[in-house]
């Protein structure tokens, strides 16, 4: 089984135009995709259902988020994963700003257009993730067993705040609510370290190595800090499509070793790469029985890449 927990699809660019005011890295590799102002052109559903042609499950994120005047609306999302539900998974992107409408429309999220998670940015949407307004939105995604994705956000524009985007302020709600299945994506970049304590300190703290592979020294550091922490099985694959297509990811994540050749450098053992790549995620995230892999890695790539 290889899921996919992190892919994007979006239908202009005003949806998401405040949220990508961005610089650097970022700017640059969206930039060859064809937008204007370093924001990519919108990527549609037939952009995301060929690029996911790799994987068996992929899911996918709305988001919401009323301090930045961006919106990918989970009705978009819905009538997607509508079209293919054997094959998407989509994520509600709920605002908790306003407890009591957040809280609404994750039921309805879940009761009429059948998603299945819970999509949050704490520096994108304003809110410390402890913010009572916050917690009464994580207490009923706990009720209603949805998992929440924990989107950084650290690069979604100049206005977003920092502050608020550290995994370590995850830590209380983690506790307040040991049932709530939580995903960090991004490993939490940039304070991996304190999401990799996360990992092992919480049973349902997960995280997603989405975004991560862009910057491949970053990622061999990541993975290796996760691997000699031990919670190396703690980790989903998440391509962060349309920045990255599922093949390119899992391509770039059995190249990881490349920076050890020639030197003294530790390795990262590929089972262990291995099994970020085919874990099955919707058994663990409470989204779906365990099941017997339907695609190993080994059919994406050759024997030598493995």
């Amino acid at each position: 089984m290889i899921v996919d927990c992190h892919t994007h699809i979006w239908q202009t660019e005003s949806q998401l135009e405040r949220a990508y005011e961005v610089r650097g890295d970022l700017a640059a590799m969206m930039a060859p995709l064809g937008g204007p102002k370093g924001l990519m052109a919108p990527p549609g559903p037939n952009q995301h259902f060929a690029a996911s042609d790799p994987v068996d499950r992929s899911i996918v994120l709305g988001f919401k988020s009323r301090y930045l005047g961006a919106e990918i609306p989970n009705e978009l999302v819905a009538d997607y994963v509508r079209k293919h539900p054997t094959k998407l998974i989509g994520f509600a992107g709920i605002d908790p700003v306003m407890p009591d409408e957040a809280t609404e429309d994750m039921r309805a999220a879940q009761s009429r257009l059948g998603l299945r998670g819970v999509t949050m940015s704490p520096a994108g949407q304003d809110f410390h993730p402890t913010d009572s307004r916050a917690m009464k939105v994580f207490a009923e995604a706990a009720r209603l067993k949805m998992p929440v994705l924990i989107h950084p956000g650290s690069y979604f524009s100049t206005a977003s705040k920092l502050e608020y985007a550290r995994p370590v302020l995850l830590d209380e709600v983690a506790r307040e609510f040991p049932g709530l299945k939580i995903i960090v994506a991004h490993i939490g970049y940039p304070w991996i370290d304190e999401c990799i304590v996360l990992l092992g300190k919480h049973p349902n703290v997960y995280a997603s190595i989405s975004g991560l592979l862009h910057r491949p020294w970053q990622a061999f550091n990541a993975l290796l800090s996760t691997y000699q922490y031990g919670v190396m099985d703690k980790l989903l694959f998440g391509s962060d499509f349309p920045f990255k297509s599922a093949a390119a990811a899992i391509e770039a994540l059995y190249s990881i070793n490349q920076f050890t050749l020639g030197t003294s450098l530790p390795t990262i053992p590929r089972q262990q790469l291995r099994g970020i790549v085919e874990r099955d995620a919707l058994a663990l995230l409470g989204l779906e029985p365990p099941s017997p892999a339907r695609r190993s890695s080994r059919e994406l790539l050759s024997d030598d890449d493995l």
